[in-house]
């Protein structure tokens, strides 16, 4: 398939809507491009939202209309007073050291997810009292790494123990926090909400 390649780069671009939605279009950001109180709608799917590292989101409005999956670009972004709407799964934010080249420029701040779906969702060096995490369902575990330990303390119901919770430690150092959603989590390893919430509960680093 030959994809049309939209480039957004070398100028700074404000107060516009843009569209990306055409399946059959990569569209590139780059280093030297920035958005400034735009709203970006999104309707495709990571692999064709390519981000060059350096590329500056300040007060933008993303509106996922497709799930985004598995989305880790973001790293290489600059994100500063956004928010972000839609269903977000397996993506990564801010400032990942060697992830990939671009990394240097990724920084997450001020951004607002109360209005998003999360599920499986990193957010790297950064500080995340800066940030909105989206309300329950979705819950948010702070400094996954650091609390591991306390977190592996109590048993969780189904298969959530061995699966995401004894595996947090292994999580890349810089994990500020880790947002994943319990109506996913309980489909997928044999728990209910109420089963997750009730442990969830019990912790001062998990905000829901």
């Amino acid at each position: 398939m030959l994809y049309n390649k939209v480039f957004f780069e070398s100028r700074t671009i404000e107060k516009e809507r843009l569209e990306l939605t055409d399946k059959g279009s990569l569209y590139f950001f780059g280093s030297d491009v920035t958005f400034r109180n735009c709203t970006l709608v999104l309707k495709v799917s990571g692999r064709n939202l390519l981000i060059h590292g350096g590329a500056r989101f300040i007060d933008c409005a993303f509106e996922v209309k497709q799930e985004l999956k598995n989305h880790q670009e973001w790293v290489k972004a600059s994100l500063k007073g956004c928010q972000f709407k839609g269903r977000l799964s397996g993506c990564d934010f801010g400032h990942w050291p060697g992830y990939s080249p671009g990394w240097e420029h990724g920084s997450i701040e001020d951004c607002d997810f109360t209005e998003a779906q999360l599920d499986g969702c990193r957010f790297m060096g950064c500080d995340p009292r800066t940030l909105r995490f989206p309300k329950w369902p979705c819950f948010t575990i702070l400094d996954p790494v650091g609390r591991s330990n306390e977190l592996n303390s109590v048993p969780w119901p189904g298969r959530v123990g061995p699966i995401i919770i004894e595996t947090l430690r292994k999580e890349p150092p810089l994990t500020a926090a880790l947002t994943e959603h319990a109506l996913s989590i309980a489909k997928r390893y044999e728990t209910t909400p109420e089963e997750l919430r009730a442990v969830i509960e019990k912790f001062d680093c998990i905000v829901y």
